[in-house]
Order: structure tokens, then sequence, then C-alpha cells
């Protein structure tokens, strides 16, 4: 009998004892929200005004860079900074509206995994900044390159395809959004409606081009261990303690033996976030998978969970295992951290002056505007 058959059951049956708001959260999975109002016809005249002015310089600009792209990405900052400089933006209600699009998305998945597209969308925005190179200041959110090869077909991409294919209906219901945006949008998204924290979050990432996309490599192998875990996040610019707390994510979703390789979910709520993900490296007992697959562990009591060679790290590393350990013993800790980190993690490689405002928003969910 397949694992499908019966994780539900099991899940339910464990998260109603161990995680009761998780129990709660389920009550709302249906939901309906209004149709986008139409932008303030205001704001127009200001937008030709801008977009005017900057398309005139566009042309000179053009004739003294070495090639067009150069020159659009110039004209497309140099819009993001007018906008920013005339306070000519579009509203939180506006992002507000976009947030409870992707919501209703998200949560129309169907028999899609464990009924949610939520994991795969937090994926997105996390493998869209995770590309950030601090030395050379390149990759990160802000040109949104996964949606060109050879970025899109990277190994550490497979599958995104489904959720970059979901972005797009929401792309075309607000054109004026970038991609990045969006992404990151989507992210903060799928992590508030699943029961997690509250994500600062803030818009002004631009599109870029083909020539933008990042080298393959800058993802985490999930095969590799703590020097290679260490590698990766360093060169982001995190540290230790980032590393353990940005790992919890892995307490959604699933593998997927035809995309990464590896097969199953980490924890028996995977469209619901809690500590349990810290909470079972320590409590279960893990043994290597016997499979024709690449090397992964099950925990030996009911061998349907799994944990990736970087997830088992943290309970081997001296510095990883302190903040594991006391992640696994505050939820409240980690949502702290893990909030912080990933609010930077969205923003990596976006400059200061393209955010429309200096100060975070944070969203509302979907139970706090029907409340």
């Amino acid at each position: 009998m397949s694992f499908t058959a019966f994780r539900a059951p099991l899940r339910r049956a464990v998260v109603s004892a161990a995680t009761p708001r998780a129990a709660f959260r389920s009550s709302y999975r249906r939901f309906t929200t209004t149709p986008p109002e139409p932008r303030p016809k205001s704001n127009t005249p200001l937008f030709i005004g801008i977009g005017a002015f900057v398309t005139a310089g566009a042309f000179a600009l053009y004739a003294y860079s070495d090639s067009g792209k150069d020159a659009a990405t110039s004209v497309k900052s140099g819009i993001q900074a007018a906008r920013v400089a005339t306070r000519f933006v579009p509203t939180k209600d506006d992002y507000q509206k976009v947030y409870n699009r992707i919501a209703e998305v998200m949560d129309d998945a169907g028999d899609y995994d464990d009924g949610s597209y939520g994991p795969v969308l937090l994926r997105l925005a996390w493998h869209s900044s995770g590309t950030y190179d601090k030395e050379t200041k390149t990759g990160g959110s802000n040109f949104a390159t996964m949606r060109f090869e050879p970025e899109s077909l990277h190994g550490a991409n497979n599958g995104l395809g489904v959720a970059r294919g979901l972005m797009e209906k929401v792309k075309a219901e607000f054109p004026w959004l970038s991609y990045g945006d969006l992404w990151t949008l989507a992210g903060v998204v799928a992590i508030q409606e699943m029961a997690g924290p509250k994500i600062p979050w803030r818009p002004g990432r631009i599109d870029g081009f083909a020539t933008d996309a990042t080298p393959d490599g800058r993802l985490p192998d999930a095969s590799q261990a703590s020097d290679h875990l260490r590698a990766i996040f360093y060169r982001m610019g995190f540290n230790d303690q980032e590393i353990v707390a940005l790992s919890g994510a892995h307490a959604l979703g699933r593998c997927h033996s035809d995309r990464s390789g590896f097969e199953g979910p980490w924890t028996f709520s995977p469209i619901t976030l809690t500590n349990d993900y810290y909470k079972l490296l320590f409590d279960e007992k893990w043994v290597w998978k016997k499979w024709n697959g690449p090397k992964q562990l099950e925990d030996k009591k009911t061998r349907s969970l799994m944990m990736l060679p970087t997830d088992y790290v943290l309970t081997q590393d001296k510095s990883f295992k302190k903040y594991a350990k006391a992640y696994a013993e505050d939820q409240d800790l980690w949502f702290k951290d893990f909030s912080n980190v990933v609010s930077r993690l969205f923003e990596l490689g976006v400059p200061e002056n393209q955010f429309v405002t200096s100060e975070h928003w944070i969203m509302k969910n979907v139970d706090e505007q029907k409340n």
C-alpha cells in the first residue's frame, strides 16, 4: 500500500496531538476573495510622465552603452528609482490583493502533493533568492532570472516550473508587478497561510535578462555535509545560526524522486509550519534508507519520513546542533529567528534605493481579513 493511502489520517492524528494550531488552521482551507479593483486613475498621468522621462533618457543611454541590454537594465532601474523618488508606487492595499490572489491559487491544489501548492511556492521564493553572492553582488531575487535557461534547468530547480506556471496566472492579473516581487511575496503567503510567522516584506525588485542568470552550483547540494552548507550560506552572508533557522523550512513539503531524486516528507504535517522538523531530528531514530535512490535517511519507527544528509548534519555538527536543539525546544524562538532570516533572504541582491519603502510591511493573512 502506498504512503499516500495512509499519510492523511496519520498526519491528522499527529498534528492534532502535537500541533493544535494546525488543526485550527485547517478549518479555513477553502476561501474566496473579491476580485482586484482597478488601480486609481489619478496615478495614470504621473506614470505616463515618469515613463516618458525615463524612456527619453534611454535613447541617450543606449548610444553610450555597450549593449541594449545594459541600457534596458538601467532604464528599468531608473523607472524604479523614479517611482520611489516620486512616491509613485502601488499601495499596500494593492499588494494585499495580490497576496489574496496567491493564497487562492495556493489552496486550489486538488490532489497535488498534500493538498497545497504552498511548499513549492516557498521553494520558488527561496531558490530565486538564494543564488546571491555577496562578493560579486550577483544573483538574488532582484532579476528573477530563473525565468531563463539555463538557470531554469539547473538540477536544484527541478519541478519549479510548476510554481512558475502558477504565478504566471497571477502575473496576468497584476501585470504591473515584477516577477521578483511576485515570487518572494508568494513565499510570504506560503509561510503565513501554512500557520507560520509573519514575514516582513517590501516591494521593489525589477526584472532582468537571461544574461543576468547565475551559474549552476549556487544552491545547496542535499547530499553534502556541514562544510558544503557553510560554503553555500556564508557566500550569501548568513552565519551558522541562520543556516539552522532556514533549514527549518523543511517542515513543509516533500521531496520527489523524479525531481531531486530524493523521496518523502520531513514531517507528518507537510502543509503546516511547526518546529516538528527539529523535534523529529532528535526524537526519532534515523537509519539509512535501503533503496536504489540517492543516500537519505528514514525514521526507523514508521519508515514514512525522511531526512537528507544536509538535515542530519544539524545533529552532528557541534555549532549547528546547539541551535537545532534550541529550536526543537522553543517554537516561538524559531519563529522569531526564521521570520528575520527569511525576510533578509528574500531581499538578497536588491539595492536599497529600489525598495518603495524603508519600512517593511506585514501583510494580513486570510483569517485576519475575515475577522
